[in-house]
């Protein structure tokens, strides 16, 4: 459906802003001040990353009158590239992050008043500067600096003023210079494009256009609630330009972002205006299973190296529907031009751009996860109480309450569980036994937030510990030392400067800012020294009479930990996959309804992945 506003616009010179309201500048004096807030961990030298990303993310604030739920949260990604550096804008931030390798990534607080409500900004590079629009009125004025590391942000140009907002905006500069405006979050509207006069402080040029909307009833992704089984109206949002070649490639998420299919579809054009195509390979970025689930709302950014990279949105939804993460995956395009987002493993360690990889695509480093339901021990008990969880009724989602924090709770692979210890002192421990001796290389500790009372980015906060590694379970060796540690790192990723051969992980606390320890996952990866799984037998697909689902299963394998099932339109390019613990068959409710569909399966255990399996075609 095509659907078209009317533009109305207020010119407003930088003198009426000095004259009478809050503006987005500030000096070069204070900014040098209080802008980059440095760390006292030293630069990691990693070659590898696992997701969820680890970045001191922002307790909200934006809801704290209302319910008094205090909860971390980071969600629509903003990713540039400028002056061969990374600028990670993200919802009510309070600021900025900056990295030049998408390891370490460094806190920018620039004027808080403006970043602090920023909703899903929108952050494009022109003409040697990065420009931002967020407003969460939906109704600002592009803001812009040469020196995005002081944070000395500007502006003199138009309010843009549409009759309903803007909602998750997304600026694109072309080629030509020219500048658009997409923009849309709603189960109504569809994504809106419009043109931006660069040289005349970004005034709106001509009609705001309807592009494509949401067609649930022909694309099975799209469908609401978990694992698609909703019939409420999905939400469109969340745009992303790209251009590849001649040829435009408009992303957008979908259905909502609180559920475990969160994803990013895209459409194509040989226009920035359209009209647009949709990509019958959708959705791009899709990642249903894991341990953090959904990969919506993102953003394309093209490295160093000329490679892409997709960061999305992932969903907790535990202290609040809007608790999420980000995580960020290998991008690209085929040479036929269908453009990917690889989330397979996209849980477990990754090659980081400066590390060098034979094909791009394929940047999973195989160190399994060696964790997964280990027997484990604390000299903790449990906490036995409930967290009350916020339902929004307008949301169809009811998270419930969690009542059971037991320490089984964190090597379950599943970010919504976690263990809650009585204390927070340097006397607790955990210990994981990994029952074989096991190559370990990388430790993932993820905390959790436990009846907070943190809001915004207080400058205490840390997480303090030691690990520990033992073959025989009584010598132990310290592998990392984090028990002067500064740094928040809520998921801290710890890659072994080498691999230790170890039965036993140990995790010994000193410290963190909460009143409970609380810790989702603690995660162990590397190699076992046996085989990995056989090639999967027994491989069967059944399209549905609803054509947008489709039934799969293979014979289980005793020796597997879990499966990833990959499919797609196109039987070189099975692009899309889904990873699943303990289970021998799938429900695939994300297929479009016309193409016919190519599927494979792959086992996996802590000593490597399977052959995968014939390919199997569905009409």
């Amino acid at each position: 459906m095509i659907n078209h506003k009317p533009i109305t616009f207020i010119f407003i010179t930088l003198a009426i802003f000095l004259a009478g309201l809050p503006i987005c500048t500030i000096t070069a004096q204070n900014a040098k001040e209080t802008t980059t807030e440095s760390s006292s961990a030293e630069k990691r030298n990693y070659k590898t990353y696992c997701n969820p990303i680890d970045i001191d993310y922002s307790y909200m604030s934006h809801y704290r009158a209302a319910n008094n739920v205090s909860y971390r949260s980071g969600a629509d990604p903003a990713v540039v590239n400028f002056k061969g550096k990374y600028y990670l804008f993200v919802t009510r931030s309070h600021g900025y992050w900056a990295s030049d390798d998408m390891s370490n990534w460094t806190f920018i607080r620039p004027q808080s008043w403006y970043f602090n409500g920023c909703n899903a900004p929108a952050a494009a590079v022109k003409n040697g500067k990065i420009i931002v629009l967020g407003d969460p009125s939906g109704r600002g004025a592009v803001i812009e600096t040469d020196n995005p590391d002081l944070g000395d942000w500007a502006t003199n140009f138009a309010v843009i003023n549409l009759p309903h907002g803007v909602q998750d905006p997304n600026l694109f500069v072309d080629d030509d210079g020219k500048v658009y405006l997409y923009e849309e979050s709603s189960n109504a509207f569809p994504i809106h494009g419009i043109e931006l006069d660069a040289n005349n402080y970004y005034i709106p040029i001509g009609e705001q256009v309807g592009l494509f909307n949401l067609e649930p009833e022909k694309h099975g992704w799209e469908r609401f609630g978990q694992d698609h089984k909703s019939d409420l109206k999905p939400y469109i949002e969340g745009p992303w330009m790209v251009k590849h070649g001649d040829t435009y490639y408009l992303e957008y998420g979908a259905p909502g972002t609180q559920w475990n299919v969160y994803a990013d579809g895209v459409y194509t054009s040989k226009s920035p205006l359209g009209p647009f195509e949709y990509a019958p390979y959708n959705p791009i970025s899709y990642k249903p299973g894991g341990f953090l689930k959904g990969s919506g709302h993102g953003s394309t950014v093209q490295d160093n190296q000329g490679n892409y990279w997709h960061y999305a949105t992932m969903a907790i939804s535990v202290n609040y529907k809007f608790e999420r993460r980000l995580g960020m995956y290998p991008a690209g395009f085929e040479d036929n031009g269908q453009m990917y987002v690889n989330t397979a493993y996209g849980d477990y360690p990754h090659y980081l751009p400066d590390t060098g990889v034979a094909n791009h695509k394929n940047r999973f480093t195989g160190w399994m996860l060696l964790s997964y339901q280990k027997p484990v021990q604390t000299n903790s008990p449990l906490v036995e109480s409930d967290v009350n969880v916020v339902d929004e009724s307008d949301s169809g989602y009811m998270l419930g309450q969690i009542t059971d924090f037991n320490i089984g709770q964190i090597n379950d692979e599943e970010i919504r569980s976690y263990w809650v210890s009585v204390a927070n002192d340097d006397s607790i421990y955990v210990t994981i036994d990994l029952e074989e001796v096991m190559d370990v290389k990388a430790v993932q500790i993820n905390f959790q937030d436990f009846k907070s009372e943190i809001f915004g980015r207080p400058d205490t906060l840390r997480q303090q510990f030691v690990l520990k590694a033992s073959k025989d379970g009584e010598t132990w060796e310290v592998i990392a030392d984090y028990s002067k540690n500064q740094r928040d790192m809520p998921h801290g990723y710890i890659e072994l400067a080498e691999p230790v051969e170890a039965r036993y992980i140990r995790y010994e606390h000193v410290y963190c800012t909460n009143k409970n320890l609380a810790i989702s996952e603690l995660r162990v990866f590397g190699n076992g020294k046996g085989d990995p799984p056989a090639q999967p037998a027994g491989f069967t697909v059944q399209r549905q009479a609803d054509r947008r689902n489709a039934d799969l299963s293979w014979n289980a394998d005793p020796s597997a930990t879990g499966y990833v099932i990959y499919w797609g339109i196109d039987p070189d390019h099975l692009n899309l996959s889904a990873l699943m613990y303990g289970q021998a068959s799938y429900e695939l409710r994300a297929l479009n309804t016309e193409p016919g569909y190519y599927y494979q399966v792959e086992a996996f255990n802590e000593n490597g992945i399977s052959e995968r399996s014939e390919i199997v075609y569905t009409e």
